[in-house]
């Protein structure tokens, strides 16, 4: 396969899906609108999954798994929530297949269920209604539980990583005795959501809650954090609710207080989803390739003999293999790739597609020099060092690509934050520019509506920082106290 991608400039979403498919991310299955995700791509993830689980144990979170399927009772006790997830649910109705005369596989009438499942598009219901049983006196609280798992929703439009009708994700589900303790816990995984996405992933994100109407179903408030990508669309890279006492009240989740009283629990729930691959992709990626930040990449450096015949190849390989051990035990992880059966152009084209930070090249002159050529993937920049000072060099390059992509980044959100005071910039921004537009607006849904109908821009989040000040609802000419950021997004 040509490695050669569309432009991003040529058409964003179609290197988008080159890139996720040639650098060996991810790829369409046989089942409508679900992906198969390949090796490359589920190391990213494990990356991604063990520093998120690694920060959730550290504010004192366990993890646990609940049911894939979920009796359809259990949605219509919270109305607005079943509201939210019905058009996407997927349903078992039967349990049973059986071979027709025609020797053909089929459903088997007689195998109804008596109750349909839905399998899981989220786990709010089958988990509070689990947590009835766990839950009797303030003894019993908190409870701060996570879990790994898939869910699904029934997409029609789908794109890999970014929307597909399955998905990886995790869902913390917390239980507490106070309303102050729930509102805490939200804003708590917004902010190691927030930590995670700039030390980690080098993305910058913008901290927030959402509008009324752009909430999560069920919930009081949704906490987000909202990052930008290349084509100037924002992408919603986590979420954290409120969810109050809805979900207890739906399931009669009651604890005994320390003063003998019988109250209803307070709930959070959040989660983060393979859709941070789709993020990772789009925030740091060029018209090469995949440009990895070095805190996720799988390989950090990758290691390329220039060699003619087996005996350069062996003294090559005993320094390289000497080097790479050092390396590894300095926490840097490395691959030397000695393969015979690709020439090291070839080699050269397929880790810079990959992302890799660092590429190592050593020859034969090299080693009579005690040099190699070390290559950043970021920036192209070629150098020559001595071997005993690659350690360091290395330790030292990898930082600084983490913390230039992060700059990078910054500096492209900063420059597509545009204030605007009228409708007609606000239609000329989006159009023109893209990225986050500054505006006053009214506070109602009406005009949240007709604005997205009109320009397909939606209030991503209003900052947590938000300043508030007397102005003019850039559409409906209504007032307004503080300006919350629009975009078209992901």
């Amino acid at each position: 396969m040509s490695k050669k991608l569309t432009t991003r400039e040529e058409d964003y979403s179609k290197w988008y899906n080159e890139l996720v498919v040639k650098a060996d991310l991810a790829e369409n299955s046989g089942v409508r609108g679900c992906m198969v995700i390949k090796p490359y791509g589920y190391a990213i993830w494990e990356k991604m999954q063990a520093e998120l689980d690694r920060m959730f144990k550290e504010t004192g979170h366990e993890n646990a798994y609940f049911p894939i399927f979920i009796p359809k009772s259990y949605f219509s006790k919270e109305a607005s929530h079943v509201d939210g997830f019905a058009k996407e649910c997927a349903v078992v109705t039967h349990y049973r297949l059986k071979n027709d005369e025609n020797g053909k596989v089929v459903v088997d009438e007689t195998a109804k269920l008596e109750e349909e499942l839905i399998v899981r598009p989220t786990s709010e219901t089958i988990i509070w209604d689990t947590y009835r049983k766990w839950i009797e006196s303030y003894r019993d609280l908190p409870i701060l539980v996570n879990q790994w798992a898939n869910v699904v929703r029934w997409e029609m439009r789908t794109r890999l990583f970014l929307r597909t009708a399955e998905f990886l994700w995790q869902e913390g589900h917390t239980a507490h005795a106070t309303k102050q303790e729930a509102i805490d816990e939200s804003k708590q995984m917004q902010e190691v959501y927030a930590t995670f996405a700039e030390e980690f992933m080098a993305m910058p994100v913008i901290k927030g809650f959402k509008s009324e109407s752009e909430r999560f179903a069920g919930a009081l408030e949704t906490y987000t954090i909202e990052a930008l990508m290349q084509d100037g669309k924002a992408l919603q890279a986590g979420t954290s609710h409120f969810l109050g006492q809805n979900f207890a009240k739906a399931f009669d989740v009651k604890f005994t207080s320390k003063e003998g009283k019988r109250e209803f629990v307070w709930a959070t729930s959040w989660g983060v989803s393979t859709r941070l691959m789709g993020a990772l992709v789009m925030t740091h990626s060029d018209d090469k390739g995949l440009i990895l930040p070095p805190n996720l990449a799988p390989i950090q450096v990758v290691i390329i003999p220039i060699y003619k015949g087996e005996e350069q190849l062996n003294a090559i390989s005993e320094k390289v293999e000497a080097l790479a051990k050092v390396l590894r035990n300095n926490g840097v992880s490395v691959k030397y790739d000695k393969r015979d059966t690709y020439k090291p152009g070839w080699k050269f084209a397929e880790y810079e597609l990959k992302g890799v930070p660092l590429r190592i090249a050593m020859g034969p002159r090299d080693l009579e020099n005690g040099t190699l050529e070390i290559a950043r993937r970021d920036t192209s920049v070629k150098q020559t060092i001595a071997i005993k000072d690659t350690v360091s060099f290395v330790q030292e390059t990898l930082e600084t690509i983490q913390k230039e992509l992060f700059k990078k980044a910054l500096d492209y959100r900063e420059s597509h934050i545009t204030e605007v005071d009228s409708f007609e910039q606000f239609k000329e921004v989006l159009e023109t520019k893209g990225g986050f537009v500054s505006a006053h607006w009214d506070g109602t849904i009406e005009t949240e509506e007709k604005i997205k109908g009109l320009t397909k821009a939606t209030i991503r989040c209003i900052p947590n920082d938000v300043k508030f000040e007397d102005g003019i609802c850039v559409f409906s000419g209504g007032k307004s106290t503080k300006r919350v950021l629009f975009a078209k997004a992901y």
